[in-house]
């Protein structure tokens, strides 16, 4: 099959966009925007295109990593396909960020995580099919690391080495440690090609950003 997938990354200071025909990827492109991605996402994309001799009309699915990472960059990237979704009339798959960094993993089970700040971290545990084995979180890496399961187990970070030392002398001293690339687009035009396939795609409307953690914001209201 040689479905063509459209897919965005804009969830940190480092994104990425990715052109995959199936699970084959036809080029990536890394981006970087600590100002933000809102000025120069579509011109990045067209120019995407333009290089591969596509059309957006031609894509037949849309896929937008939706977090967690920064709010802002969350909802730029999934106001951008769900954009051009709806323009084509094709559907979106939203996809973690967690369950894409668990494709860079070879073991049974693997802890992915990011860096949430505040001392935190965002992370999962998922299986080899990407199964939920602990469900997404954000907590102190200290704390995470005492929910997780005891046995065979590897962590995935883009960066890993903040949270090293903290391994030393515990039950995970020893455990592998995989150091993904920052640019998620193709890991996420991938899953979103295997739930294209498996009917697991959605309406535009009907896909939401995935926080993890409220934005200051919200967090201010609630407590207030």
């Amino acid at each position: 099959m040689n479905e063509l997938i459209l897919a965005v990354d804009t969830t940190h200071e480092f994104g990425s966009l990715a052109l995959l025909r199936g699970t084959e990827l036809l080029e990536e492109v890394l981006l970087h925007a600590p100002e933000g991605f809102g000025q120069i996402l579509f011109a990045r994309l067209a120019q995407l295109l333009e290089r591969q001799g596509r059309r957006t009309l031609e894509v037949d699915c849309f896929a937008a990593a939706a977090g967690p990472g920064s709010f802002t960059g969350v909802r730029i990237g999934l106001a951008c396909v769900k954009g051009l979704a709806e323009a084509t009339g094709k559907p979106v798959a939203a996809v973690s960020n967690l369950e894409a960094l668990a494709t860079f993993g070879t073991a049974r089970r693997r802890a992915v995580m990011l860096d949430a700040r505040r001392g935190e971290i965002y992370g999962a545990v998922y299986g080899m099919r990407r199964e939920t084995i602990l469900p997404e979180t954000v907590m102190p890496f200290t704390a995470w690391l005492g929910t997780l399961p005891d046995g065979e187990l590897e962590f995935i970070s883009t960066d890993f080495s903040p949270f090293a030392a903290a391994l030393g002398g515990t039950r995970f001293e020893n455990a592998p440690v995989v150091t993904a690339p920052r640019a998620l687009g193709a890991a996420v035009g991938r899953i979103a090609c295997e739930r294209l396939r498996a009917g697991l795609v959605a309406d535009p409307a009907a896909i939401e950003a995935n926080y993890v953690r409220r934005s200051d914001a919200e967090q201010f209201w609630k407590e207030s």
